[in-house]
């Protein structure tokens, strides 16, 4: 739901993103909510009570907009707002198990808060920052959410290599040349022994970890070795 439907044209439109919608593994699909105003100049925000600056987006329109929609199955409304819940890769394999998302895209000063008590289930903050509205962060959310779809990815382990899906950042890639810079790649990847080359990165995930992000290890499924 987003008054600038015009923003999500380009980004879905390449790559993975737009291979997994020719397949009809996902479908996206914009509803501007200007199109269910209640006055003849379309205005879905008005001058806040109480005073104070900006605008703030007015209810009827977006209400009106989310029950336009035709959905079915197990959905879930998401606002997405800086003072909702952190996004994390776990959040991301949580509402992949959705059959349908409705993302409530803010702009101005935010929304009414009879839409935040009444109308959405949760609201998700990409980060602790402010940005002109929550398309972007929208299109944050859907794309780390579509990659926990079944073959939206060219290979089913891609996903689960990916940093954080497990806890922990993603071990170091390599490709040819052999040798760059002076600088080789690690011979246990050369040697075609996958049960060595499993134990490498695994450690070098948790090592990688340890080093840029610690915080994520408190949390990460170790064992006793490993810790």
């Amino acid at each position: 739901i987003t008054i600038f439907p015009d923003m999500f044209t380009a980004p879905f439109n390449h790559s993975i993103m737009k291979r997994a919608q020719e397949k009809k593994l996902l479908t996206i699909e914009t509803v501007n909510p200007r199109d269910f105003a209640q006055d003849k100049h379309q205005m879905v925000d008005d001058y806040p009570f109480g005073g104070g600056a900006g605008m703030v987006l007015k209810p009827e329109p977006m209400f009106a907009a989310v029950e336009s929609l035709k959905t079915s199955g197990k959905k879930r409304v998401l606002l997405m707002c800086p003072s909702g819940q952190p996004f994390t890769q776990e959040k991301a394999k949580e509402l992949a198990q959705y059959d349908e998302l409705i993302f409530l895209c803010g702009h101005y000063e935010g929304f009414d808060a009879r839409i935040t008590d009444n109308l959405v289930d949760e609201a998700i903050s990409i980060g602790d920052y402010v940005l002109t509205g929550g398309e972007i962060p929208a299109m944050v959310v859907i794309d780390a959410v579509a990659r926990m779809l079944n073959g939206v990815l060219g290979s089913g382990e891609s996903a689960i290599g990916d940093s954080f899906y497990n806890g922990l950042l993603e071990y170091p890639q390599y490709t040819r040349p052999e040798v760059f810079m002076g600088e080789s790649v690690p011979p246990v990847l050369l040697s075609g022994h996958h049960g060595n080359i499993d134990k490498w990165r695994r450690e070098q995930s948790i090592l990688r970890t340890a080093k840029k992000r610690p915080d994520l290890l408190k949390n990460a499924e170790l064992t006793q070795k490993e810790k």
